[in-house]
């Protein structure tokens, strides 16, 4: 008991002392009120006033006369870099506190020493900027005459030129470039040895000369794996070692980082480059790696004005045998009509077995088998289709799909109470060239996609080939993905003996995917009884004008086109024409989208309209 009193009565007469300082240290804050003159240019008004700490500090950082005199002292240097990085290399800031210039000696005191008006002190900030500066020399040089066939290699500095305005961010972003230039060039350890930028007042020019060493060239040493992962290390060497030997770029990196991601087993792979060469002279690489989850289960549900409910479940297993394999099983069913199942609902269920890195490391093995019920406006169908198929990347932009394809069921048209069997026997032939930038907001280049299936009918005896192709292009006609123009345009055709082939390999328009505004599949021949049959060509053109507005929204008008033939060559007298409006709101993942769509010669059926939500663009 003598050893704990004492004890609280000290940390009594601490907090009895501390009420008191907390206090007198609340009443010694100073408040204050700051504006910032305009200059007359919008732009730099706004960026001087996300650098002043006068304006950004008076709520959260309260200070006494002393520190607000030190606040205001600081200001000039840090408004002055934004002036400098604007071009403006005599600019001037001018502070003052109660109208008083802020380097006044004994401010502080004087301030101290009064009481602060109800309002807060009165602080203003006053920036001239002067003339602005322009670019007058830019040069680069090498450290080392050996070294200088590399720099000069390298050209014109990209993004400035002789009078430009001498600001600080393009000259710096050019010195980026510069590096990115050497590293493209095959010199990992490229470096900026000097930068010297002389500002000549009197004549209000700049001049940039940069010093720069490129450093060896290498070729990239075999990588190391990092990580916890469980799988299997061969596979990720098999895959990863590809790039042993091949000349540095970081191109060639970032694509050796993809084609690991590709293998759908990691969550993330990271690429760290060495900062120094080993002892032969090459460049060590390194490969983070991490898993993604073994399982993964979702479900969708959606809603369609003509046909009403539908809905997906699926579950996933990931690097089911420790190979990246993936096994996906996965049901839908569609068209429940008022909450409950009818006999126009469609079903489907499929599971895919996909093991990647095969062969090179870079081919797939793709099994499917897929059941299912459809029940649609040109046939109704009941089948099985199994497919093994092999898909390869080559380079960049191609991907190359193949392999046999195996179909029975029975088929008719709509409501027809005797469908037809059917088996058929395929082989699967389609490609992909994509050259845009973004796979589902895409605002410049080009996509194309080609696909050719022989088949043979086990039952008749017929052989036909489905052949069909889409190529679509992208138009940034600001620069900044403001404003873009996209063109679609798909060409289809039977070959062969086309009466072989039954009513789901012909052709038709109409809907979301095709002619907006008309019903799924409701363009195309018909029957005497006024019953879809199917074309034996296909043809539709797309034009979309994709206008952001504001931030993430944007919006579209879209124009679109098709017909299909009896003929295996389009008959483009019978085009049909959709015509609507879209709004779209940007997300991390892609655009959602919103359509509305109107027939301009409306077909048998069709409602007058469509209404068409999805994510990423149309086309």
């Amino acid at each position: 008991m003598r050893t704990i009193l004492p004890r609280i009565l000290l940390l009594l007469f601490c907090l009895l002392l501390a009420v008191p300082a907390t206090a007198q240290e609340q009443d010694s804050n100073l408040p204050y009120t700051t504006t910032l003159v305009p200059t007359g240019e919008d732009a730099l008004d706004s960026a001087l006033t996300q650098a002043s700490q006068l304006r950004s500090l008076a709520e959260p950082a309260p200070v006494d006369a002393y520190g607000l005199v030190a606040r205001a002292r600081a200001e000039p240097r840090r408004l002055e870099e934004v002036l400098h990085s604007r071009g403006y290399w005599a600019g001037r800031v001018q502070v003052s506190i109660g109208g008083v210039p802020a380097e006044t000696t004994g401010l502080a005191d004087r301030l101290a020493g009064s009481p602060a008006p109800p309002e807060g002190v009165g602080v203003e900030v006053r920036v001239i900027p002067g003339p602005r500066y322009t670019l007058r020399r830019i040069e680069t040089r090498a450290a080392t005459q050996a070294e200088a066939p590399a720099v000069a290699a390298l050209g014109t500095p990209a993004g400035i030129a002789p009078g430009d305005p001498a600001a600080a961010g393009p000259v710096l972003d050019a010195e980026t470039a510069l590096i990115d230039g050497l590293r493209d060039l095959g010199h990992p350890l490229a470096s900026v040895i000097d930068r010297a930028v002389t500002v000549d007042h009197e004549a209000q020019r700049m001049d940039v000369v940069w010093t720069l060493s490129p450093g060896p060239k290498a070729d990239f040493a075999t990588p190391a794996i990092t990580g916890e992962t469980q799988v299997n290390q061969a596979l990720i060497r098999k895959v990863a070692d590809r790039i042993t030997g091949d000349p540095f770029s970081p191109a060639r990196l970032e694509r050796a980082r993809r084609e690991l991601l590709s293998l759908g087993a990691f969550d993330t792979v990271r690429a760290r480059a060495g900062e120094r060469l080993d002892a032969a002279g090459r460049l060590p690489v390194t490969f983070a790696v991490a898993d993604r989850p073994r399982n993964a289960a979702g479900f969708s549900v959606a809603y369609e004005t003509e046909f009403g409910l539908s809905g997906r479940v699926y579950y996933e297993r990931r690097n089911l045998f420790g190979n990246a394999e993936t096994l996906r099983l996965e049901a839908e069913v569609s068209r429940l009509s008022s909450g409950s199942i009818t006999a126009d609902t469609n079903y489907r269920a499929s599971a895919t077995f996909r093991r990647p890195g095969l062969f090179d490391g870079l081919t797939t093995l793709i099994l499917e088998a897929t059941a299912l019920r459809e029940q649609l406006n040109a046939y109704d169908r009941d089948a099985v289709i199994a497919s093994a198929l092999l898909e390869r990347r080559f380079g960049e932009r191609w991907l190359l799909r193949g392999g046999p394809i195996f179909e029975t069921g029975r088929i008719g048209p709509p409501e027809s109470d005797d469908l037809e069997p059917y088996t058929l026997v395929g082989f699967v032939g389609a490609a992909r060239y994509d050259a845009t930038d973004s796979l589902l907001d895409p605002r410049r280049g080009w996509r194309l996609d080609i696909a050719a299936t022989p088949y043979y009918d086990l039952l008749e005896g017929g052989t036909f080939v489905r052949a069909l192709g889409t190529a679509r292009t992208y138009f940034d006609l600001r620069g900044d993905g403001g404003s873009v123009i996209a063109l679609r345009g798909t060409a289809g055709s039977l070959l062969g003996d086309s009466a072989a082939a039954p009513l789901d390999k012909r052709f038709y328009a109409g809907g979301g995917g095709s002619v907006r505004g008309y019903g799924f599949q409701s363009i195309g021949p018909r029957n005497a009884q006024g019953q879809l049959t199917g074309g034996a060509s296909l043809a539709e053109v797309s034009v979309e004008l994709r206008q952001r507005v504001s931030g993430p929204i944007g919006v579209v008008a879209f124009l679109d086109g098709g017909t299909a033939s009896e003929s295996d060559t389009p008959d483009f007298a019978d085009m049909r024409y959709g015509v609507g409006l879209g709004l779209r709101y940007a997300t991390a993942i892609g655009p959602l989208r919103v359509d509305v769509g109107f027939p301009l010669t409306k077909e048998p059926g069709d409602t007058g309209y469509g209404i068409y939500v999805g994510l990423g663009q149309a086309f």
